[in-house]
């Protein structure tokens, strides 16, 4: 079995590398399932159903969310019907939507799970009790279990991991738009990324206009957040190769693509 995750993709531009690359990625690595965090492709800040079901078309079979889940109104009015869409699963109790989801790939199945952290974002519930009760219920029908845990301090994300270190097949990190170099496949079978970075904007920071950003930080004003779509784009990603035996990590490959990083197929 092999997963392969798409980062945070961020606008347009992250909307075109994902329509440009993932078949190019496809045909490369030969996936068996794919999975796109969506939280900030639809101008930044959270997802449209348009967005969501362009992309299923396009090959994934998931989408996970993360903090900014609520900010496109629209989604309360689809959300409880994508099947394929998995929210933090730590929001608090009666939130729309799951934070688990289980997908078939060729008579296997796999379970996603999203979570969000706590450090530096909202004080939602406990995402390591949460991922428990989630890990319990699983297990009744797969050792396949994939994690997305969307968080801001790399250190919570360390202690994601090694908390579920050989409970899961991987955990991956998102948010913070950069990728980390610290994957790894950790001593009882989990891989592990930091940060798995973001699908977007290559010139902005974050996916931002830099000179807004840069006013921010010089003057302290309040200043309005554009996605930065006249630059140039890149493609953050994962591929994680499971056994599906025992459901232990066996590779993990870094995915990186921008013009500093072309790809090759």
């Amino acid at each position: 079995m092999k997963i392969l995750f798409i980062g945070d993709v961020v606008g347009s531009p992250g909307r075109d590398m994902v329509q440009e690359y993932l078949p190019k990625l496809k045909e490369k690595y030969r996936p068996t399932m794919t999975i796109i965090n969506g939280e900030n492709a639809a101008s930044g800040k959270g997802i449209t159903e348009k967005i969501y079901k362009q992309f299923l078309e396009w090959g994934a079979q998931v989408v996970t969310m993360g903090n900014h889940t609520w900010d496109k109104k629209e989604i309360f009015e689809f959300i409880d019907g994508a099947k394929n869409m998995v929210r933090p699963a730590n929001f608090p109790e009666g939130n729309p939507g799951k934070g688990m989801v289980f997908i078939n790939m060729n008579g296997i199945e796999v379970a996603v799970i999203n979570l969000q952290g706590r450090t530096f974002l909202p004080a939602i519930d406990d995402p390591f009790r949460k991922v428990d009760e989630l890990i319990e219920e699983a297990k009744k029908r797969t050792n396949i279990i994939f994690v997305d845990f969307h968080g801001e301090a790399t250190s919570e994300k360390q202690a994601m991991g090694w908390y579920l270190d050989g409970r899961v097949s991987a955990v991956v990190g998102t948010h913070t738009h950069t990728q980390t170099a610290d994957e790894r496949i950790l001593p009882q079978g989990t891989a592990y990324i930091s940060d798995v970075g973001m699908t977007g904007p290559y010139d902005g920071i974050l996916g931002v206009e830099r000179d807004a950003v840069l006013k921010r930080f010089l003057t302290s004003l309040p200043v309005r957040f554009e996605i930065d779509e006249k630059g140039r784009s890149q493609l953050n990603g994962f591929l994680v190769t499971i056994d599906n035996s025992n459901g232990k990590s066996t590779r993990v490959d870094r995915i990186l693509i921008n013009d500093d990083h072309p790809f090759f197929g």
